[in-house]
């Protein structure tokens, strides 16, 4: 079957699919004859599981051990129910303040927000964790991205620097053995092209992360 067909009968978008895919959870064949992805009944089954769990809210790691046999489908829900657990506590705190802040019927401007952050933040040193905690995994994701398009920029441009030095120094030293300088400048640009690619896939990447895809994605 083609991705089309999976997506159809399944459910789950392509973009779903092919993040499986890069997370290792799913590893249809390829077409000899034109390299596309072949999907078989299989293939079908392992989504339609990860499927499940994860409208369940359970995370790709304990899915992924799950489909290694290092643990079985209740040892996976017993660590599930016990984060369950945990967030069915945290929203029970945040139920109880909004259900304070409910009965005051006065403009924001009036709100003593001081007075309710500070006894959030005493909740928070008891191990409560409100929703904004969450926010702080869209910046970690920026990182890897940035920090990885930086040292292949870094690399590129030295060695451009490299090969502009080593064609100044030989034609000082001897200009008949220097290659032309169209050659030259034909390699200098590799490098400067690769860093260009670099930085548009870095800005792509970004406006993916701020679009919400990755969630997107999570959400099967």
């Amino acid at each position: 079957m083609k991705i089309n067909e999976v997506e159809a009968l399944v459910g789950i978008t392509k973009k779903n699919i092919r993040f499986y895919e890069e997370k290792g959870l799913l590893s249809p064949s390829r077409n000899s004859e034109n390299g596309y992805r072949d999907y078989g009944q299989e293939e079908v089954d392992v989504l339609r599981r990860i499927k499940l769990l994860r409208k369940l809210g359970v995370p790709i790691e304990e899915i992924r051990r799950m489909q290694e046999g290092t643990q079985t489908v209740g040892d996976g829900m017993r660590r599930h129910l016990v984060t369950l657990e945990r967030e069915r506590r945290n929203l029970d705190e945040a139920a109880r303040l909004c259900t304070l802040l409910k009965e005051r019927e006065i403009p924001l401007r009036e709100l003593d927000a001081e007075g309710v952050l500070e006894e959030m933040e005493k909740l928070e040193q008891t191990g409560t964790t409100f929703q904004n905690k969450q926010r702080q995994d869209v910046r970690i994701r920026y990182v890897a991205p940035v920090v990885i398009s930086a040292v292949l920029v870094a690399l590129m441009a030295a060695i451009a620097a490299v090969m502009f030095w080593g064609y100044s120094v030989g034609y000082v030293v001897d200009p008949s053995e220097v290659p032309p300088l169209a050659v030259i400048l034909v390699l200098e640009a590799l490098p400067l092209l690769v860093i260009v690619g670099v930085l548009l896939a870095l800005f792509q990447r970004i406006k993916e992360i701020g679009r919400g895809e990755i969630d997107d994605a999570k959400q099967y």
